[in-house]
């Protein structure tokens, strides 16, 4: 397999389909470069694609059609696999997806993945995984905004974007950090400002770094 059939395959929802059907929809894709704020669909837009991301991270946002702000649902990052719900119910794109950094994605077709189901039905289940996948994402992030206020969604956020490492370069603007947390930039800022103040992280410009990552496990819980 090419590279990025392997890569393809490494997917759950490619899991265990045969070496040369995921050969066909490599080949079948496009590689596309990005550079930050490049839209690859708006929400709305019909859909006739998947997409791989291949480097870089690429943020699914939703807006609100009364003020313009933007939520920030899901930060896809490589390896993540994104925009298959149009080829289940062909209906229109439900979110927008930027690249937040110089990025590159491969995009694939529908086409050649219903091709690869309609061969091998059985693979259908890794859909439904991922869609399960999804679901459970959503139910958290719901949970989140009802049982967690701005400064515990703040602390949650900030452990996910530094995964394993103390000290991490935001990928992202205050902005965008306020569209994932789903609360204004002013009120993300205080509870930044209030961790720095009790000394659970440290910041120069766009770097942190987690002094006491136990209180905002705690905090964020």
């Amino acid at each position: 397999m090419t590279g990025h059939a392997e890569q393809l395959a490494r997917t759950s929802f490619f899991a265990d389909a045969e070496t040369g059907m995921i050969q066909d929809v490599a080949d079948a894709g496009i590689e596309r470069s990005l550079t930050r704020g490049d839209i690859l669909f708006q929400e709305g837009d019909p859909p006739d694609a998947l997409y791989l991301v291949l480097s870089g991270r690429i943020a699914i946002a939703m807006s609100s059609q009364v003020d313009h702000r933007e939520s920030v649902v899901a930060l896809m990052e490589p390896g993540d696999l994104f925009g298959e719900l149009g080829l289940l119910d062909e209906g229109p794109r439900s979110a927008m997806a930027r690249a937040l950094e110089s990025s590159s994605v491969l995009e694939v077709p529908f086409e050649p993945v219903k091709t690869l189901f309609e061969r091998d039905p059985r693979l259908l289940w890794n859909v439904t995984r991922l869609l399960a996948t999804r679901l459970r994402v959503m139910d958290e992030v719901l949970a989140d905004s009802v049982f967690l206020d701005v400064t515990g969604r703040t602390a949650k956020r900030l452990l996910e974007l530094a995964g394993e490492f103390d000290e991490f370069q935001l990928p992202v603007t205050q902005e965008e950090l306020a569209g994932m947390v789903g609360a204004s930039r002013e009120r993300v800022n205080k509870a930044i400002a209030n961790f720095i103040k009790l000394g659970w992280i440290e910041q120069h410009d766009r770097t942190y770094r987690i002094v006491h990552r136990d209180r905002l496990e705690l905090r964020s819980r």
